[in-house]
């Protein structure tokens, strides 16, 4: 099927939506900037579009974005080209929003439902720069997973590049940004940009059906040279230009005529169209402005993914771009970088889902962050029993936060004389063992210590078992009494055990009490050498979201026939929360401007957890169970949101410190 245009018979889809620009009211800005704002009329029943619109004012003109899933969540940020609008996120917000992020689509100025100021020179590339930024700010987005194509790539890799430490992580399809000098021109500007010209259609030869543009890499056809300078005219000047002929010309399938109508509903008439009509001249704003965002993206190892369409046919298609940011950006080593079939420029349409689950895998992967991570640190543990109205009650001593039990002070204590010494029933030398989990905090039961030997402990958790249990078979739930929030992130192996009921225990510490020689990497392999019991299976899962485990009081614990120690996933799982003080400290939170009306008015992000929290508290001025932290101490300075102090968790600080508690000494 070609699809055909003729002159003066182009259809603007959005009247199919009962939209039309009848009474159009010009607006101005306090500045004198005029400006449009597209009839809510022309948003209703898009399809797959159920999303409420909001709004951020800047410089008197509202900039339209969505916001979907979870309040708490990371947060995406997804930025869309030209001549389309948010609309081309709609198959890949779903399944971001269902994975546990925050989904922000924002619709650039003159484009979807942001206000459209109808003189093309309100229109710059660094406006749309610094908008963006500005937008970032007010919304206070912080730790940015960004997605960004065509246009979208240009404005939001600038603003990653100059300021690296609002985004986590960068995913790019079919984008660039360019570093050219400044005083290059790169096309020929349009003449006479306000006059309209009637211009065939650049895509009526076009089919719905996209064919093959590319044999692997090498092209088979394509747009002949200088295209760029044609579309340039074409889009300022052509009287048929509309967005939904780009879109379906530049997709692999067929566009129905619904959804193209959807991707035409922000333009009801020509006076809606300065953002589209400009966009492609605004190439000739690039040179010179964007060297120092390069350097800035070529420095970080922030991960960075290329996702690619196998069949745009335009410059941002090809392989070599796509090669060069790969090649440039260190972040890029290592990550699944890919070209997707049955995709063109327009690729969040026409395989959306499929990029979408990509960038959950992308985004939670926390691989990189090994050096952050307490997986594979080393510890003891001394287990003391005594027998209690029938049961056994064993105090759990550990070198956890402390010291990483040296061997040979490990290897010099006696079991019988500590025993002897402490009048206890029974006694469990439990060690050398290594932590599963990557962070965690525990809530030290009352603070005591002791030396054994030479090696320093103190009580972590009490092990309530029957007399019988003391020598009982592996697989064996046992309770422990302990409060502590367990972290087990995404991207890291996860190992675990199911029993035959459906109970899941994952490994939080690995043995080497049966096999010295245990190592970390002989875990993937661990099931092949475990005698499971029937029914019992041992598996390996690399997690695409974080697996938090928040036990109040109890929890449920097992051995495999190595000793290694797995925990019931979800036993007594009591969720993240926070006692809330007179001030508000406490108050969950995901960003700043959610504790602005409270006297704990910043937003402190750790361990799993989000709350509100005072700045410059001191010494004994926070309040049970909160205690003040300094900046000045190593383990508290990464957790605090400014220069200075604040009030945390005590339990927050059970692993990280040498005390409960946080001071400078």
């Amino acid at each position: 099927m070609i699809r055909i245009f003729s002159l003066g018979l182009i259809v603007w889809f959005a009247s199919l939506a009962g939209c039309s620009d009848d009474g159009t009211k010009i607006m101005t800005t306090k500045e004198g900037v005029e400006f449009v704002r597209t009839p809510d009329s022309c948003f209703d029943s898009l399809p797959d579009w159920p999303y409420t619109p909001k709004y951020v004012g800047l410089d008197g003109l509202r900039q339209a974005y969505v916001d979907e899933g979870p309040a708490d969540g990371e947060v995406v940020l997804l930025l869309h080209g030209q001549p389309s609008w948010s609309y081309l996120y709609r198959k890949m917000i779903p399944v971001l929003a269902d994975a546990g992020f925050r989904v922000i689509a924002m619709d650039h100025l003159g484009m979807g439902r942001s206000d459209k100021p109808i003189d093309i020179a309100s229109y710059s590339y660094l406006g749309h720069n610094k908008r963006l930024l500005r937008f970032i700010e007010v919304l206070d987005l912080r730790d940015i997973n960004l997605f960004v194509q065509d246009w979208g790539s240009l404005i939001g890799l600038r603003v990653a590049g100059l300021n690296p430490d609002r985004f986590a992580r960068i995913a790019v399809g079919d984008g660039m940004l360019p570093v050219w000098p400044e005083g290059l021109l790169p096309f020929p500007p349009v003449e006479n940009p306000n006059e309209t010209e009637v211009i065939a259609p650049l895509f009526a030869g076009m089919p719905a059906q996209q064919v093959p543009f590319y044999d692997g890499c090498e092209p088979l056809g394509g747009p002949d040279e200088g295209y760029f300078g044609d579309w340039m005219t074409y889009a300022m000047k052509a009287e048929s230009f509309h967005a939904s002929e780009v879109v379906e010309a530049m997709t692999w399938f067929d566009l129905p005529p619904d959804e193209e109508a959807a991707y035409d509903a922000p333009f009801p008439g020509r006076i809606y169209m300065a953002g589209p009509r400009t966009f492609p001249s605004l190439v000739n704003d690039v040179p010179g402005t964007t060297e120092e965002a390069w350097a800035g993206l070529i420095a970080s190892d922030r991960p960075f993914l290329a996702i690619w369409a196998s069949n745009d046919p335009g410059n941002l298609g090809s392989c070599e771009v796509q090669q060069h940011l790969v090649d440039s950006i260190p972040g890029a080593a290592g990550q699944p970088h890919d070209r997707l079939a049955e995709a063109s420029h327009f690729l969040q349409d026409d395989q959306g889902e499929e990029i979408a689950r990509r960038l959950v895998e992308f985004y939670s992967d926390r691989s990189d962050r090994t050096d952050e991570s307490l997986r594979g640190m080393r510890y003891c543990e001394i287990l003391l029993g005594f027998l209690i109205d029938g049961e056994i009650r064993a105090e759990v001593w550990g070198t956890q936060g402390l010291n990483l039990c040296p061997a040979e002070k490990w290897q010099a204590l006696d079991p019988e004389s500590i025993q002897a010494e402490y009048g206890a029933d029974f006694i469990e030398m439990n060690g050398p063992r290594y932590t599963m989990m990557d962070a965690g905090s525990i809530d030290l039961p009352d603070g005591e210590r002791r030396t054994y030997g030479d090696l320093e402990m103190q009580r972590l958790a009490t092990l309530v078992l029957n007399p019988s249990q003391v020598s009982a078979d592996p697989y064996t739930e046992a309770r422990v009494e302990r409060t502590t929030v367990f972290e087990f992130w995404s991207g890291f192996q996860v190992f675990q055990l199911t029993s035959p009921e459906g109970a899941v225990y994952v490994m939080q510490s690995m043995s080497q009490m049966v096999d010295p020689d245990l190592a970390l990497a002989d875990l993937p392999g661990l099931g092949s050498r475990l005698e499971l019991p029937d029914g019992w299976t041992y598996q390996v899962n690399r997690r695409i979201t974080d697996l938090v485990q928040a036990v109040e009081s109890e929890v449920f614990v097992l051995q495999d026939d190595l000793k290694n120690t797995y925990m019931r996933v979800g036993s007594n799982s009591t969720g993240q929360t926070l006692p809330v003080l007179d001030d508000g400290t406490g108050t969950p939170c995901s960003s700043d401007a959610d504790c602005q009306s409270l006297d704990a008015s910043h937003c402190l992000l750790a361990s799993g957890l989000g709350y509100c929290t005072v700045e410059g508290c001191a010494g004994g001025e926070c309040g049970a169970p909160y205690v003040c932290c300094y900046d000045c101490s190593e383990v508290a300075l990464p957790m605090l949101p400014f220069n200075g102090s604040a009030c945390i968790p005590e339990a927050g600080t059970g692993m990280l410190t040498a005390q409960a508690g946080c001071t400078c000494d």
